[in-house]
């Protein structure tokens, strides 16, 4: 009798959050640059109000931790602030990998006018969500669409682009350039360069279910960019001097944004307050509260310092993945699409909750 084959082993489930990982104390908050302090400071006191009602996933701390810092009176020295009332943490390793985003502006119509064709949809109102403990129970998607009792996944890029939301009315606006709209939903929100001189803003309403693919990746994968083509621009160049084999590509992305028109400041970001061009960074909720502090250090000097976790995204996954936001115009393009930063990060706690989650008195060392 022949010999079976061994089992494959089973890789261990990734950690669910950053206290499974496990988290150590950093070192000490070094001198900070008081622009960047005040700019962080203002992000931070923004986000207060959701930083001392929501439930942090990260498990690392409480909004109780918050509300003395946010009920704290505007400091005279915003960077001494933050060194005497934070203490510095690293959740794993903290090897940090930094990219960027923007708010992009593009061409385009509230109707659909000649030289204008790319439909930019609306949240369908078909597009239901449950929560993951259903959605694993009963083995059907987070978001999807019913057919009868059951949800089943909601279309892909690829037949939306081909008709499957049309002539249904949840056209808000019409794009000239589809690639120009689809690097518009990797940011999440822009600006709508309207043929009249005015502009129209819009941003996340929603999202299909598809996994996110990082076309940059697939390129870089298959051999489609050269060195020094990697940024943001050089995909943008390579899909332009390729149309039909760049339309290919970007349906691979089967994710699909829906967006809806924003009045006021903006753009919004996922703590529902406006995010705040270079003092903002998106992160995953699992390995930072919403609303802290992050300190980065890293090869790319204009993006180290302190930021203040604002934003998530779909491709911002993991611990110590994070996001730059760098604002609107030509600059924060050129800056957000060539961003990929590497070096460490470190979480800004309210000064005792490390000693809190390691049931230690405080001024003990903590560290689990």
């Amino acid at each position: 009798m022949a010999p079976q084959p061994s089992p494959t082993p089973q890789r261990p489930p990734p950690p669910a959050n950053a206290v499974a990982l496990g988290v150590v104390p950093g070192p000490a908050l070094p001198a900070l640059d008081p622009i960047g302090a005040e700019r962080a400071w203002s992000a931070f006191r923004t986000s207060c109000p959701a930083l001392t009602r929501r439930q942090d996933s990260s498990g690392l701390t409480r909004p109780e931790d918050w509300r003395p810092l946010c009920d704290a009176a505007r400091p005279a020295d915003p960077a001494a602030w933050f060194a005497d009332n934070f203490e510095l943490v690293r959740v794993g390793d903290g090897a940090a990998f930094v990219t960027g985003y923007y708010e992009p502006q593009i061409a385009a119509s509230r109707t659909h006018d000649p030289g204008y064709d790319v439909p930019i949809y609306g949240r369908p109102p078909d597009l239901v969500e449950q929560d993951a403990a259903t959605a694993a129970a009963t083995g059907t998607p987070r978001r999807g669409r019913l057919e009868g009792d059951t949800i089943v996944a909601y279309y892909e890029r690829g037949e939306i682009e081909d008709g499957a939301l049309a002539g249904r009315g949840l056209e808000i606006a019409w794009a000239r350039d589809p690639v120009e709209l689809f690097f518009l939903e990797i940011q999440g929100s822009g600006r709508l360069l309207l043929p009249d001189g005015t502009i129209m803003r819009i941003g996340y309403a929603g999202q299909n279910g598809r996994d996110y693919a990082g076309i940059g990746r697939l390129m870089r994968d298959r051999g489609l960019l050269q060195p020094g083509q990697t940024s943001m621009q050089g995909i943008v160049a390579w899909l332009g001097a390729h149309p039909d084999e760049g339309r290919a590509l970007m349906r691979e992305n089967k994710s699909y944004v829906f967006f809806r028109e924003l009045t006021g400041a903006g753009p919004v970001g996922a703590l529902g307050v406006a995010v705040t061009p270079r003092g903002t960074v998106a992160a995953d909720p699992k390995f930072v509260p919403l609303g802290a502090p992050v300190l980065l250090q890293l090869d790319r000097p204009e993006a180290s310092g302190l930021w203040v976790v604002q934003d998530t995204g779909g491709a911002i996954k993991g611990a110590n993945r994070f996001d730059t936001f760098w604002g609107a115009g030509e600059e924060a393009a050129r800056i957000a699409g060539g961003m990929q930063g590497k070096g460490s990060a470190y979480i800004l706690l309210p000064k005792g909750a490390l000693a809190r989650l390691n049931g230690a008195r405080p001024g003990a060392p903590a560290q689990f």
